[in-house]
Order: structure tokens, then sequence, then C-alpha cells
């Protein structure tokens, strides 16, 4: 695992894409500060890029580096959660703009898978994080479900967890609007 943290995290320093789970599905990831590396994701997934595309992160603590005001809800759902869930925070910052949605929102999500953590841990930067499967395709539920078009296009694939044939699930979903309206996605 060491080292597949290690290569993916100098490719994505150098501007490139990755194959790797996360705490949900496999996903291709980026740099999130990086519009070019993002540009390349949408490009990848022939994905409209007015489609936002969300952030992983390791901690709660790394929250306000990447959203101006995080609504006090926020704190309590992220506690309660009991699989993973991505909220939509209203004014981002500090994230590539063509990963924000059209209101400026960003689709952040805290980890606690261990390679995915770790991953975020020792890059320093947000990730993006995206179901690996060309838009508009059914999103591969395991490594082995990843097509050829999507493993062909990406700098790197972690070799991590790909003999694991368990069916994994995408996150929950809910966006956060200005003075605390909840709004459930998915």
């Amino acid at each position: 695992m060491t080292d597949d943290i290690q290569k993916a995290c100098e490719i994505m320093q150098a501007g490139g894409i990755i194959l790797y789970p996360t705490d949900t599905i496999w996903g291709i990831g980026c740099d999130a500060t990086n519009e070019k590396a993002v540009q390349r994701v949408y490009e990848l997934k022939r994905r409209i890029d007015n489609k936002a595309m969300l952030v992983l992160t390791d901690s709660t603590a790394k929250l306000s580096m990447y959203v101006s005001e995080i609504p006090d809800i926020a704190w309590d759902l992220i506690e309660v959660a009991d699989k993973p869930l991505t909220v939509i925070y209203p004014h981002a910052k500090n994230i590539a703009g063509n990963l924000l949605g059209e209101d400026g929102s960003v689709g952040i999500r805290i980890t606690n898978e261990e390679f995915s953590r770790k991953l975020c841990e020792r890059f320093r930067r947000p990730l993006v994080s995206t179901s690996a499967n060309v838009s508009g395709e059914p999103s591969p539920t395991n490594f082995s479900e990843v097509s050829d078009v999507i493993k062909n296009g990406v700098d790197y694939i972690v070799k991590y967890r790909q003999d694991d044939m368990s069916k994994a699930k995408p996150s929950n979903i809910i966006k956060l609007g200005d003075g605390g309206v909840i709004q459930v996605i998915r």
C-alpha cells in the first residue's frame, strides 16, 4: 500500500490522474486544486464540465480550508453518518474553479477508508473523487468492472484492492444551502 500511495502522490503532484479505491466505489482522482488535471478527468469521463465532481479529504479539520462557512448542521450530519456521506457546501474556496457547481458550491466527503485516507494525508491536498466510468455508463462496483477506456486513460492505476470483488455503493449526498437548508440528493 505504501508504494501505491507514494506513486499516486508523485503522479498527482505532476498534474496526472489516477484510478484508485475509495471508501465507496473505485474512483478517478487528481489534485483538486489543479484545473488542468481536473479538466483531464472531465475529458476522460466525457462529462460536461458544468456538472461538478466531488472532493475527498481525510479529516473534518481540513473542511475550513475549502469551505468559507460551514453550517453547524454539517458537523452533526458528518458525526451521525453511518455510511459515506458527501456534503455539498456553499461558498467553496481553494479548489479548482472547474470543480465547483454553478453556484460556487463544492461536494466534500471525509474518508475513513484506510487507503484513501492515507493517500489524502500524504498528498496534503484535496483529491477529486469521481466514479471510474464514462459519463452515462453504470458506475463500477469493483475494479473488475472498470472499463478499458478508463484504465487506459489514467496515468497510474493503484494496485491495492484490485482483487476485492465485494460490491461497493456510492455515497449518500446532501446539499446544504445558505441558512442551513438541507436537500437530499442521493
